[in-house]
């Protein structure tokens, strides 16, 4: 079965102004995703947030739902934060068309696809080939 990732939290498609946003998050975990966040460090504190550190969380709140949790970190000093410090599961990507994440798993750009990597599939279902998981922003389609 394929692990169904919710993409900063969105269920149903994106909604720019809820993404990352914890609750928003907790709603997704809460319906059973995991979920990819976007990470910051800064100033001695975790920030979710896609282009700007917004929404200032513990590392509690983070290692409580290590679990779930699929971090893109944001810079570099979260990058060393979650190496140094947390058990959680990170990457680091940019234009890269893959990148492992800190446990071993490939997260792959849409339109390309392996038999144990994640791929980033952001519209409505549709056929693809076997693979491990996929990071959306409509779980629920995806889920069905």
């Amino acid at each position: 079965m394929t692990k169904i990732i919710s993409h900063r939290g969105n269920l149903n498609g994106p909604k720019l102004d809820c993404e990352n946003n914890p609750t928003y998050i907790q709603q997704a975990i809460d319906e059973g995703f995991d979920v990819e966040i976007d990470i910051w460090f800064l100033y001695g504190n975790f920030y979710l947030g896609h282009d700007d550190p917004t929404y200032l969380v513990s590392k509690f709140w983070l290692n409580s739902r290590s679990s779930k949790l699929w971090c893109h970190v944001k810079n570099l000093n979260a990058l060393q934060q979650l190496y140094n410090d947390t058990d959680l599961n990170y990457f680091w990507h940019e234009t890269d068309k893959m990148t492992l994440t800190s446990k071993g798993y490939p997260w792959l750009y849409p339109n390309n696809y392996i038999e144990h990597g994640i791929t980033v599939e952001l519209g409505l279902k549709k056929e693809i080939p076997l693979v491990y998981g996929i990071c959306t922003d409509y779980p629920l389609s995806w889920n069905k």
